[in-house]
């Protein structure tokens, strides 16, 4: 039996330099909770700034390629002949594909909710309606079509759904304002913390900083090391955060099937593509913040 002693064993390990911040710290889990919700609630804004302008889009050109005409009966004629000379009338005034007269009944319908489910007198002078569809290459404006109708002696009001199309692409507007403030201000919440963090982690390594800097690191190399650590928390938030949006929004669409909130928020399975660049914009938004937090503390601190 040889008495050689044994060799030693290299412990790499032991001669691995430790990392400045720790790879694992029981803190870091609720940053990373609150940045995946931030992530998914920025995604989800997105996703419903797409469906808002798609539905104020749909609203207008379905407004846009239409008009209604209200007839009112004369001593000389009845409602519904007054209704039908209208429609022939507006029949051939160039931008218009089609003018019909609506029946007695579709007219009634529309007013029964201001007068009440009773029956309507039958000698009660309801106006007949005209529906005309516009051609929506060159269609005919409202003074045309009114112009036409003074022509032809028709007793009635042209409404080009101009108020109610203004109102809707008001509405649409103001619906991209709330979901690009809604997203500013998770961008600035997110990059708050990560401010926040970013200065609490110095705080507690004070005294490490301190010896790094009698080695002569810099503090640029002291700052990339916070950079990094948050860039790369935050790009995961932001793959999490975007894939719940994308799944919530899936859900939804296959679930309400158009009958509620999706009629209302037209989602397109494109949408779901939406928050792809989720990750990389949050990475983005933490590395800028936590290297100007940590060069400014950095500054004080010498």
């Amino acid at each position: 039996m040889s008495d050689t002693p044994a060799a030693p064993q290299l412990d790499v390990k032991r001669w691995w330099p430790a990392p400045m911040l720790p790879e694992s710290d029981g803190r870091q889990l609720t940053l990373l909770f609150v940045l995946v919700v931030l992530c998914m609630l920025a995604s989800l804004s997105v996703i419903g700034a797409l469906a808002a302008g798609r539905a104020a889009q749909g609203w207008k050109a379905q407004l846009v390629g239409s008009a209604t005409v209200v007839v009112r009966a004369t001593d000389k004629e009845s409602a519904d002949a007054a209704a039908a000379r209208a429609a022939e009338t507006l029949a051939g005034v160039k931008g218009v594909t089609e003018a019909r007269a609506l029946e007695r009944d579709k007219a009634e319908a529309l007013v029964k909710p201001f007068l009440g489910p009773d029956p309507l007198p039958p000698d009660l002078p309801v106006p007949r309606l005209v529906a005309v569809e516009l051609d929506k290459k060159a269609p005919a404006g409202a003074a045309a079509l009114q112009a036409a109708l003074k022509a032809a002696g028709v007793d009635a009001t042209v409404d080009d759904h101009s108020l109610w199309t203004r109102q809707i692409m008001s509405a649409g507007a103001l619906a991209d304002w709330v979901a690009t403030g809604l997203f500013a201000m998770i961008v600035a919440a997110a990059a708050a913390l990560i401010a926040f963090a970013t200065r609490q982690g110095l705080a507690t390594r004070q005294e490490l900083v301190t010896v790094l800097h009698l080695a002569g690191a810099t503090d640029a190399f002291i700052a990339r090391q916070f950079q990094a650590r948050f860039a790369r928390m935050a790009f995961f938030a932001g793959f999490w955060g975007g894939t719940l949006a994308a799944v919530g929004a899936a859900a939804l669409k296959l679930y309400d099937r158009g009958q509620t909130i999706a009629a209302l928020l037209p989602l397109e399975w494109t949408d779901l593509f939406a928050p792809l660049p989720c990750p990389f914009t949050a990475a983005l938004i933490a590395a800028v913040a936590a290297r100007l937090t940590a060069e400014g503390a950095l500054r004080r601190m010498t």
